[in-house]
């Protein structure tokens, strides 16, 4: 496949319509084009029903989807056809469904007809099974443009995606395909978060050191980088990998206003209770040395509307 045919590929990838614009997250169409990612380097079948897939996007978007997001999971199944000017995804159905305006969702119902099937395009298809390492390419490229790295090998095994890369296809190559699609980011984003809260966890209060290097603190975006969270202090905090990683999957948050540490109602600790993770519920963050770096109320609102697992659990603590 010509280097110019790839680039278009990517180009249908990368072009799909999202809702971030305003800074709504909408995983509905990356999460499917996952699983259809994983589908085909399974080598199965080009279309399916949703009938097949429901029970797995319907987890799929329960655990790594805003609040609720799994009652529209029929939505993508429909509306990718659309997207890329109709080269990227198909579906085929009755007549009188397929001539339907494309904005008109049909419901779930609908949708689940066993007539009703959907997939990659032919010429999709075609590419992704001449060249089967463009299909973990284009699972990065796609976790990459939509959720934070805590989140990346965790959908992948929930899709069933083997993301290891055997060709990159990078123009430098002494880049990394990783180095390459993390340029937006910045190291002086770690580096202030961190600082301002003297290289400790704002949760736990974690700072372990292994000589003069913090080990396991990661700078955290409140509102995700990939859904237009800036990196400025008051959109970071720090923590260390397990509160990172609980915080990406909406366990827990901040509250906009006291900046209290709420747990969801749906994170269970088992018989560890308030003696595991969920005895920081109701505690304040530890806060950061400089007033610029303070969370910001509207960042914290994003997370807590798009991130967060509602609804939190009872605040005992005051």
């Amino acid at each position: 496949m010509t280097t110019q045919k790839v680039e278009q590929l990517k180009q249908l990838f990368e072009g799909i319509r999202r809702a971030q614009s305003d800074g709504r997250f909408s995983p509905h169409k990356p999460l499917l084009l996952l699983l259809a990612l994983a589908r085909a380097q399974q080598g199965a079948q080009r279309l399916t029903r949703l009938e097949d897939i429901d029970p797995q996007l319907q987890q799929l978007l329960r655990e790594f989807g805003p609040t609720n997001a799994a009652k529209s999971r029929h939505y993508p199944f429909w509306h990718l056809q659309t997207d890329g000017k109709g080269q990227l995804w198909e579906v085929v159905g009755p007549a009188s469904l397929l001539q339907r305006n494309p904005g008109a969702t049909p419901n779930l119902s609908e949708l689940k007809q066993d007539s009703v099937f959907a997939g990659f395009s032919e010429s999709v298809d075609k590419s992704l099974k001449q060249e089967p390492a463009l299909i973990p390419e284009l699972g990065h490229l796609l976790l990459q443009s939509y959720f934070p790295e805590t989140m990346h090998a965790d959908i992948a095994e929930a899709v069933g995606l083997d993301l290891a890369v055997t060709n990159h296809r990078v123009e430098d190559a002494s880049e990394s395909y990783e180095s390459v699609i993390r340029k937006k980011r910045t190291r002086a984003f770690r580096d202030m978060v961190l600082r301002a809260y003297e290289y400790r966890c704002c949760v736990c209060g974690f700072d372990l050191r292994i000589g003069h290097i913090p080990a396991g603190l990661e700078a955290a975006h409140i509102q995700w980088h990939t859904a237009g969270g800036p990196d400025i202090g008051p959109n970071g905090l720090s923590l260390c990998a397990l509160h990172h990683k609980l915080f990406d999957l909406g366990a827990f948050t901040l509250t906009p206003d006291s900046q209290k540490i709420v747990f969801s109602e749906h994170a269970v600790s088992g018989t560890r209770g308030l003696t595991g993770e969920l005895q920081h519920h109701g505690k304040s963050a530890l806060e950061p040395t400089s007033a610029e770096a303070k969370p910001g109320a509207h960042f914290l609102e994003w997370n807590w509307s798009h991130v967060f697992k509602r609804e939190a659990r009872t605040l005992v603590r005051i």
